[in-house]
């Protein structure tokens, strides 16, 4: 991928952090939460760099998984297993909401889906050789953490510390999510 060099400029003038807490990651029952993905998503285009999509509050893994389990048809009926992680990463981009909007994300566009600026944003900081990206929750108010495992040096460190069966359906139906 050819990234846009303005953009890389945006992003590498920001200020990297290490991370080193918990997140919280949905999954269906059979998936090893410390799998990581290709098939893309809000923060990295399908077949993209390899990515594992977190969130640093529980209710943000819930409310993410069940946005996106929500619009299957049929509704999945079987609980989601609910994963607390624990995460040391060495060099992550922390973006808030105003830096969205100066990276050109409409606040008003921020909760669809495949949005390809927010895909070209995800990885252009992989490509500037961050482990991680800190990011706000589209779905909760929280901030969700997007690990590059690829990225990731011998000294960081993915765990499972717990996990979980929920019940996503009455969580959703409970907070709004779904009808």
């Amino acid at each position: 991928m050819i990234h846009d060099p303005d953009l890389l400029d945006q992003l590498d003038a920001l200020p990297k952090e290490a991370f080193d807490g918990e997140v919280f990651r949905g999954t269906r029952q059979s998936l090893d939460p410390l799998a990581s993905s290709y098939s893309g998503g809000r923060w990295m285009q399908r077949d993209g760099a390899a990515v594992l999509y977190t969130s640093l509050a529980r209710e943000g893994a819930l409310a993410e998984i069940s946005f996106h389990w929500g619009q299957l048809n049929p509704r999945p009926t079987k609980p989601v297993m609910l994963h607390t992680l624990r995460v040391v990463a060495h060099r992550t981009l922390k973006l808030v909401r105003a830096d969205l909007a100066t990276l050109g994300v409409p606040e008003s566009a921020y909760g669809g889906v495949n949005m390809p600026r927010t895909q070209e944003i995800g990885a252009a900081v992989e490509f500037l050789g961050c482990d991680g990206l800190i990011a706000p929750c589209a779905r909760w108010s929280c901030d969700n953490l997007i690990l590059f495992p690829d990225r990731m040096g011998i000294d960081a460190t993915m765990e499972i510390v717990h996990s979980e069966a929920v019940d996503w359906v009455t969580w959703a139906t409970r907070y709004g999510l779904i009808t």
